[in-house]
């Protein structure tokens, strides 16, 4: 069996966000998005910070009360964003997404974002070993 890689599973077409983006645009860019989130990238496509639907929800709630678009994605982004390789091995990455992990990572290549890996990425990624499994046993 090949070693199966995020490169080979990973979504080339992320949502992104940048820092000074109001919360309204944000969320249209969410709800237009197959993803759940996705990284916020500055000026240079250097990843700083990954927004995701949870983090919208608070601050939304706020803006539909009192009719006020006052925030920015800076204000409830995810500074400490964790991120893989287009390397990284899908086992190890299973691994790193256990319970209260994100189920989202962005994948980042000689520091400029590529691409993101989701668990339903990973899940695709293991069916399609098995399929193989069965397929050609030994």
């Amino acid at each position: 069996m090949q070693p199966l890689k995020v490169r080979d599973y990973m979504d080339h077409q992320s949502v992104t966000f940048t820092p000074d983006m109001s919360l309204s645009v944000a969320l249209k860019k969410v709800l237009n998005s197959p993803h759940l989130g996705g990284p916020v990238i500055d000026e240079n496509e250097q990843v700083v910070g990954f927004l995701s639907e949870q983090d919208l929800l608070e601050k939304l709630i706020k803006v539909s009360y009192h009719c006020q678009d006052t925030h920015i994605v800076s204000d409830c982004m995810y500074k400490d964003v964790l991120s893989v390789s287009p390397d990284t091995s899908i086992i190890a990455l299973a691994d790193m997404m256990k319970v209260g992990k994100p189920k989202v990572y962005p994948v980042i290549d000689n520091g400029k974002l590529v691409g993101i890996i989701s668990r339903s990425d990973i899940l695709r990624a293991v069916g399609a070993s098995i399929d193989a499994c069965f397929k050609n046993p030994i």
